[in-house]
């Protein structure tokens, strides 16, 4: 299997656990079992111990020492204002609209790459990210769900906010990827991160009553600490490393699909006409933009 191949099915299994994640996060906050920061800190803390302790069977590399004002503004980025709000846009809104609200991502990203990056904006990409956008705004419209939140406008705006900050995060790290081993520098990254978010999410944690879990429960906080943070962030930079950066922001089309899907499963959606219409924008734009141009530039 090629390296491009890989970044493919990397990014496809990252927007899988991102999609899912939707609701597993939603079920633990909206029911109670743990407050949004302080799920938050847990999810931060568990990746970040898990991040070490893999660390250690790599190869350590030497680390130029102008590359850790990277590692904290990614951290920044990527790890603080990223999951703080998203999971506070979360407990606000609902699984599908967040999804969809993501799907801003490739745009931002885009343009960011087409400035710091000097990435070609081709047709093929433009078409790309239409046609996924068209899709995204088709689920926005139809997307319903039982699990209304107590300010969806307001959860509505920090998940964009947390698009942007993501976006900003796949641009700085994108360097980095091809210098460092990814656990190299997420461990990192999330260290930095960790000790941001300690003062937002230490009370919340601190109240967790771990004796009244289910296994549900526990199965739902594992998928948030493991799947869609700790296998997501390493399956993320090892994409970039053979795909452009717009090309792995366009992916994150996939996230409404999968949630939307899932909400379905899960009894809190329904099947449409239209939404499979949309559906199948997404998967086109995804499609187009992956397709490796004819003529490298």
């Amino acid at each position: 299997m090629n390296s491009r191949k890989f970044a493919i099915i990397a990014l496809s299994l990252v927007q899988l656990l991102y999609g899912l994640n939707y609701t597993f996060a939603k079920f633990l906050i909206n029911e109670g079992f743990i407050k949004t920061f302080g799920l938050t800190l847990c999810r931060v803390g568990g990746a970040t111990l898990l991040f070490w302790i893999f660390g250690f069977f790599f190869k350590a590399e030497k680390i130029d020492k102008k590359d850790y004002f990277t590692f904290f503004l990614g951290a920044v980025f990527g790890v603080a204002i990223n999951m703080l709000l998203f999971l506070k846009g979360l407990e606000l809104t609902s699984p599908i609209h967040a999804s969809v609200i993501v799907t801003t991502t490739p745009i931002i990203i885009l343009v960011l790459s087409s400035f710091f990056l000097a990435e070609k904006i081709t047709k093929l990409k433009i078409l790309g990210v239409v046609l996924g956008f068209c899709g995204g705004i088709l689920l926005t419209v139809l997307g319903k769900s039982t699990r209304v939140g107590d300010n969806v406008p307001l959860g509505n705006l920090f998940i964009f906010i947390n698009a942007i900050s993501y976006s900003i995060y796949i641009i700085i790290i994108k360097k980095l990827t091809a210098k460092y081993h990814p656990f190299t520098f997420i461990k990192w990254l999330f260290l930095f991160g960790l000790l941001m978010v300690i003062p937002f999410g230490y009370t919340e944690a601190s109240e967790i009553q771990w004796h009244t879990f289910t296994p549900y429960v526990w199965l739902s906080v594992a998928f948030v600490v493991i799947g869609a943070t700790f296998a997501t962030y390493v399956l993320n930079p090892l994409a970039l490393r053979s795909l452009k950066a717009s090309t792995v922001g366009v992916f994150i089309y996939l996230q409404p699909v999968i949630a939307g899907v899932f909400a379905i499963l899960m009894g809190v959606d329904v099947v449409s006409p239209v939404k499979i219409i949309a559906m199948l924008l997404i998967f086109s734009g995804v499609y187009l933009v992956s397709k490796k141009p004819k003529v490298s530039v």
